[in-house]
């Protein structure tokens, strides 16, 4: 049996078939990675600006509830306030939180002992709008 030109062609790709194929797949790639990772950063952003008004709201609620502001972070989910204290989506970690503890009492409530009225994260990174994710 003979083969002609055209069987042969029909059995595959040539090489520059393929090559054409392979560059235009690394372009795409080139274009989407950058986005993508731009994509979680922004994930990323959103959910500590989350975690972050949960666990401001659970301490402002506790503080008002128990009449003194909690003394460290596990208060607030052994009272009920939180289910688990939630990772740094930066760190990774749910202990690099870092609690701003006043010793001003409070005028509104009769607080005897000092205690954490704010938490910020632990990451030394910069965010997209240009401050520390520390400042949030």
């Amino acid at each position: 049996m003979i083969r002609t030109r055209e069987s042969r062609r029909q059995r595959g790709f040539t090489l520059i078939e393929l090559m054409i194929v392979c560059s235009m797949i690394l372009i795409l790639l080139g274009v989407m990675v950058p986005i993508y990772k731009i994509h979680v950063l922004h994930a990323n952003e959103a959910v500590l600006k989350q975690d972050l008004y949960n666990m401001r709201t659970a301490i402002d609620q506790y503080t008002q509830d128990k009449g003194k502001a909690p003394q460290e972070l596990n208060d607030i989910v052994t009272a009920g306030y939180l289910h688990a204290i939630p990772k740094d989506p930066f760190t990774h970690s749910a202990e690099t939180w870092q609690v701003v503890q006043e010793d001003n009492v409070m005028e509104t409530i009769d607080q005897t002992a000092p205690g954490i009225t704010d938490v910020k994260s632990g990451s030394s990174l910069t965010s997209t709008e240009g401050n520390a994710y520390s400042d949030w």
